[in-house]
């Protein structure tokens, strides 16, 4: 009998299943179940690495927002009043501000109140 593909094959496998490696039953150990499987998850993976952004800004804003009402504004006007102050911070440096440094992000409200005053 000849050999088809013989060793090459065999790689091609081990390549797959390595990449399948902590799927469970047939999904890690059969090969038809294991490439449909790994199809679907790459699948998930390149629309979740866009649904990361995403579900990060939103987090940014609620933190934001959170801290911005403690000084007597809504995260609206603050987006608005730091426009208008020109303060070029994107919304991961304040929400990373409002919780670590909460004395600078405090200065940061006052200018934007002194911006949306004037």
């Amino acid at each position: 009998m000849r050999a088809r593909k013989g060793a090459a094959r065999n790689h091609a496998k081990a390549r797959i299943f390595k990449r399948a490696k902590g799927f469970r039953g047939g999904r890690g150990r059969l090969l038809r179940s294991t490439k449909e499987t790994l199809v679907r998850a790459g699948a998930f993976a390149f629309r979740d690495r866009k649904v990361r952004k995403r579900e990060f800004r939103k987090l940014w804003i609620i933190r934001i927002n959170a801290a911005v009402r403690n000084h007597g504004l809504r995260y609206s006007e603050f987006i608005h009043g730091l426009e208008k102050a020109q303060i070029g911070l994107d919304r991961k440096q304040l929400s990373e501000l409002a919780i670590h440094d909460p004395d600078a992000f405090a200065t940061v409200v006052e200018k934007v109140k002194a911006a949306l005053a004037a």
